[in-house]
């Protein structure tokens, strides 16, 4: 069996759209963009991380992004919930950007997620699994 055969996770990841609001977040750095809040989605989520499909604005982040020097703020818009549930998270890859609308899909894994936040986004991915 090949490596990427045998990965193993802590949550089981299921495919499901959500919509979410992102903050790039690094201290070293100053842009106009740090201010912004983007808007994207999420492909798949699981109780320890996400892939957010969505704008990168500029693209000498990547290696901040990629190092988890700089990390993302993102608001999660649960239509089961009544407030957004709230992470840090740091990238884990970045792939498929388009040069163009510079969107790319990026693995993102919690870091920092309160407990009632991480139960939210597990109840919600139950319910979007039963018949």
């Amino acid at each position: 069996m090949a490596a990427f055969d045998s990965e193993k996770r802590e949550f089981t990841r299921v495919k499901i759209s959500v919509p979410v609001r992102y903050k790039f977040l690094y201290r070293e750095l100053e842009s106009p963009e740090l201010d912004k809040i983007w808007e994207g989605s999420t492909s798949n989520l699981s109780g320890g991380g996400m892939l957010l499909r969505g704008v990168i604005p500029r693209l000498d982040w990547l290696s901040h992004l990629l190092t988890g020097r700089m990390m993302i703020g993102v608001n999660l818009i649960l239509p089961t919930y009544e407030v957004p549930v709230k992470a840090l998270t740091r990238v884990a890859w970045i792939e498929g950007l388009e040069e163009t609308t510079q969107k790319a899909r990026m693995g993102l894994t919690f870091r920092e997620i309160t407990q009632e936040a991480q139960e939210e986004i597990l109840r919600y991915i139950i319910k979007t699994q039963m018949p």
